[in-house]
């Protein structure tokens, strides 16, 4: 059986218990977990007063494997531990000589290695030094489906309760960037009002700057829904604030939602839970969209509405287009869905 890979909430709890390794392997091409696995190791592992003399911090395109190397073979002055972290560690050649060190690392140093936008070829030496010696993990983008459930959860941990609507309207706004993600919750969270722990579809509307009844959450309910005149209405106004409606944004939230309709057809049982389990939903309430949708819309209507969001894509890219604007793009896409 293989073994099964350690998550971000694993390492943090190990950190906060006490359970330290000697070398912290963080790469992937999410950015957010590595940097805060880092940040967390750099900001409470040592005293303030330890970290004049036994924190590190280098950069990949400035040092080395022989540096980094040097650098956690010393020992800590004044304390039991030294931090080193190496930020940019894709930046390092030859990082494989990092093996040697593994070989007999120093249990006194922590070393922690970031590679962002990329991970170790997993059938070298370095990458099996890393897993026997300490910690490898690989930092995954997020999916899509996966947001809601992320937000709820950084929200939750927070103390802050998130309307279903005001979850739905931030994940379609921003998107799996999770640093901009989280910069945006915590904007929510100062800006609620003394004694809430609810953030509101109108929060949201007066903070973050997306409308309540306008956005791509409301749009695909309209579609769900076929209701024509909401539709329309709403791609009135994403024409008039192309800047905070790009269509390209629109296009990629229509074409995952038909893409798991589709394969929502599929699901041995065509109930929240049934579906939720396909799609790879954390929570069955969001199924019921793709309940509703099912009622609307059939397998080979689905795949008709994929070619035609594939097609004003291509023509929201200037193929096959000379003069359509944005906007009638989308107006002539929402039609074809529509009838």
């Amino acid at each position: 059986m293989a073994k099964q890979e350690i998550t971000c909430d694993e390492i943090l709890r190990q950190l906060k218990a006490g359970t330290y390794h000697p070398i912290y392997y963080l790469m992937g091409e999410e950015p957010y977990y590595i940097d805060l696995i880092a940040n967390y190791i750099a900001e409470h592992i040592l005293t303030d007063t330890e970290k004049e003399f036994n924190l590190t911090v280098v950069y990949g395109a400035d040092v080395d494997v022989a540096t980094v190397i040097n650098a956690a073979r010393r020992y800590p002055m004044m304390s039991e531990k030294q931090v080193v972290i190496v930020k940019e560690a894709q930046a390092i050649r030859n990082i494989e000589e990092l093996c040697c060190y593994l070989q007999k690392p120093l249990l006194s140093t922590l070393l922690v290695v970031c590679h962002k936008h990329g991970v170790l070829d997993r059938r070298k030496k370095l990458a099996a030094e890393v897993a026997k010696a300490g910690v490898l993990f690989e930092s995954k983008k997020i999916k899509e489906a996966q947001l809601p459930a992320f937000i709820t959860s950084y929200m939750k941990a927070k103390g802050v309760d998130m309307d279903p609507k005001a979850t739905a309207m931030m994940a379609d706004f921003v998107g799996t960037d999770l640093h901009r993600l989280t910069g945006e919750l915590e904007k929510l969270i100062i800006t609620l009002p003394a004694g809430q722990q609810r953030v509101t579809p109108e929060q949201i509307e007066k903070n973050i700057g997306i409308s309540k009844d306008y956005n791509n959450f409301e749009l695909r309910s309209a579609l769900v829904e076929k209701d024509i005149a909401k539709a329309n209405k709403i791609i009135k106004y994403f024409e008039e604030n192309p800047k905070t409606n790009p269509i390209q944004m629109t296009l990629s939230l229509l074409f995952n939602f038909y893409s798991n309709l589709m394969l929502a057809y599929y699901a041995p049982q065509k109930n929240d839970q049934g579906i939720a389990a396909m799609l790879g939903l954390k929570t069955p309430w969001q199924a019921r969209e793709y309940l509703t949708a099912m009622g609307k819309y059939n397998g080979v209507k689905t795949m008709q509405i994929i070619g035609e969001i594939r097609y004003a894509d291509a023509k929201s890219k200037g193929v096959q287009n000379a003069s359509m604007s944005d906007g009638d793009i989308l107006r002539e896409l929402v039609f074809k869905i529509l009838h």
